[in-house]
């Protein structure tokens, strides 16, 4: 006999609900909506909601719906009134003086309230089905060490020409070594004891000759600064695609030194170059402390010889006109902990002008303030008599002002921060300037009825490719075959539930890993089918060819899908994005076939023809 315990047919219903409640959100689409947020990824100011509702009054657009998720507003709106939605929101935003606001067009999943509370939420669209830009960019690592190398070379001579140490003239950089001749001999212990312990990165050398020294980069330094260019260039890019706007945008490394930017929704590439090629900079000034900043800041008029500021905190600040050092001099800048005080701090590294002028100006003001000054220059839209207006508009405001604890030139440190402070500000430190040319090697624009033509065509294929099987088992298997398109379809929902679970990305590749798995899940029902049929012509009874249909063909089965799976796993360790993806719903997909052909099924066909034992024959 075979019988279902308890357990099975419980685990197969938790199962079933399980599927379509985490399928069922991708059901109800999504609608168009505005979504507001912070370039700065802060959280929204509290009253950011109540001018976002005054802008639509006024706008005369009754929204469908606002919700905060996840640090941003967003707010349902018709198709008809999107764009002039988010012109009234921009428009108030800016007259409020909300500048670092972000306005973006989106599509927001039209779930119901009581799922979205218990976690159940869509899957994300790719590029290649909602449309907008891809670009693949390229980072000379080459030229980035180069520079490297030219700055250690300007950096020696600087320290040896400050300690009365004579040289030769002439070119210190050759090929991949710099060499430093000097004027006497006399010179040279002191000039290598010297150079050792400023440069302690390098491997410094005497030449045969005896007056010359070679300094190279070792291969643990090499790597050290390719791994600082890939990941500057992807702090500075990430910053930047900020201000396009776009919802849901997608900066990553592809490869060894490839960055991958996907913009949805953008479909001006002109616009999207600009500005990832726009240029921001830091300025170290010092804090004229003796002086009033709120009198200032009412007045109007900053006393002579300062500047008036904001922190980000929106406090009033008055800097010195005088500027130590600017974002250019920056060679390195990480966040760690401070060995004498235990908290957190920001390391910077500074080139051996920045550090010569850094080195005057601490001798002299110690126990002063300094301040960091983030200057940006960027292309701002704002409404004049109801009217858009582009301009260009210089953005300034202080990111940091601490007191200075002691004499640094070269290297210093940033006390006085929280964990999360101390790595964004070192993360910003470095997010300036690009440290390597970057050149666009593969541009793509994916329109957005192309994209919805990408959905349709996709859904198509599932269908069609769905359908075809299902008529195939009902014709050979008749009553099994019913069972094997009941565990079919179990399997889609499953696979569909678990991408929305995971919120994994849906791509073409995605959709045809989906394809594929529907062609593949019945193999294991069509081998399980036949060697029932096999059991039944050799006279077996019915409950027995059952039993030997599932057990017998159980090593088949899972031979072929481990194999399959394994390459689903290679493909996912070694491929690119599109790879990925098909390989993801591919291996999520012979998983949850392996659990609806091979347990799910059964326990149906137990439940029909398990307790029948007179039975005489199979409907398969």
């Amino acid at each position: 006999m075979n019988h279902n315990p308890a357990w099975k047919i419980w685990l197969l219903a938790a199962v079933v609900v399980f599927g379509i409640f985490y399928a069922l959100p991708n059901l109800f689409g999504e609608v168009p909506a505005v979504q507001i947020s912070r370039a700065s990824d802060a959280p929204l100011e509290s009253d950011v909601n109540a001018i976002v509702q005054a802008a639509l009054v006024g706008a005369e657009i009754q929204p469908r719906g606002l919700s905060d998720q996840d640090g941003r507003l967003l707010v349902r709106v018709s198709e008809e009134t999107q764009l002039r939605a988010a012109e009234a929101i921009k428009r108030e935003l800016s007259e409020e003086g909300r500048r670092d606001y972000v306005v973006a067009l989106n599509l927001a999943p039209s779930t119901p309230s009581w799922l979205t509370a218990l976690g159940a939420q869509p899957m994300a669209l790719g590029l290649d089905l909602r449309g907008g830009v891809h670009f693949l960019l390229e980072v000379d690592i080459p030229a980035a060490i180069y520079q490297r190398r030219q700055q250690y070379a300007q950096d020696m001579e600087a320290l040896l020409r400050r300690e009365r140490i004579r040289t030769e003239r002439g070119e210190w950089l050759q090929d991949d070594i710099i060499v430093i001749r000097l004027r006497q001999q006399e010179d040279v212990s002191e000039a290598l004891a010297l150079l050792e312990e400023e440069f302690r990165e390098l491997s410094i050398e005497q030449n045969e000759d005896g007056l010359t020294l070679s300094a190279s980069l070792d291969e643990e330094e090499l790597k050290r600064i390719a791994e600082f260019a890939m990941s500057q260039s992807l702090t500075t890019l990430r910053n930047r695609v900020n201000e396009l706007g776009v919802a849901e945008p997608l900066v990553q490394r592809q490869g060894k030194d490839r960055i991958v930017v996907q913009l949805p929704g953008v479909q001006d590439t002109a616009r999207a170059k600009e500005i990832l090629g726009a240029t921001a900079t830091l300025e170290y000034r010092m804090v004229a402390e003796d002086e009033d900043a709120y009198l200032a800041e009412r007045t109007g008029v900053a006393p002579i010889g300062t500047q008036l500021f904001k922190t980000r905190d929106g406090r009033p600040i008055l800097l010195k006109r005088e500027v130590i050092t600017t974002g250019d001099h920056i060679v390195d800048a990480s966040s760690g902990i401070d060995t004498d005080s235990g908290s957190p701090a920001v390391f910077v590294t500074l080139d051996g002008q920045g550090a010569k002028k850094m080195l005057e100006t601490t001798q002299t003001n110690v126990n002063k303030r300094m301040a960091v000054l983030f200057v940006e220059t960027k292309v701002e839209t704002r409404y004049v008599n109801g009217e858009e207006v582009r301009k260009k508009v210089r953005i300034e405001e202080v990111i940091n002002d601490a007191v200075i604890r002691g004499v640094f030139g070269k290297r210093f440190q940033t006390t006085g921060l929280e964990t999360n402070e101390a790595r964004n500000l070192s993360l910003l430190l470095r997010a300036g300037a690009l440290p390597a040319p970057i050149e666009i090697v593969e541009e793509r624009t994916v329109g957005p009825s192309l994209g919805q033509d990408n959905i349709d065509q996709g859904r198509l294929a599932v269908i069609v490719g769905f359908l075809l099987v299902v008529v195939f088992m009902v014709v050979y298997y008749r009553v099994f075959g019913l069972v094997a398109n009941m565990a079919l379809m179990l399997n889609l929902v499953m696979i569909i539930a678990v991408l929305s679970l995971l919120q994994a990305t849906l791509t073409l590749p995605g959709i045809a890993g989906i394809v594929l798995t529907v062609g593949m899940a019945v193999d294991a029902n069509v081998l399980i089918f036949e060697r029932i049929r096999e059991e039944l012509s050799a006279n077996t009874p019915v409950q027995g060819a059952i039993r030997a249909g599932y057990e017998k063909a159980l090593s088949s089965i899972a031979d072929a899908n481990i194999t399959t799976l394994i390459a689903a796993v290679v493909l996912f360790s070694f491929g690119t994005g599109p790879i990925k993806g098909f390989a993801v719903t591919l291996s999520i997909g012979i998983l949850t076939s392996m659990f609806t052909a091979i347990f799910g099924t059964r326990v149906v066909v137990n439940a029909l023809y398990g307790r029948k034992q007179r039975l005489a024959d199979l409907p398969i």
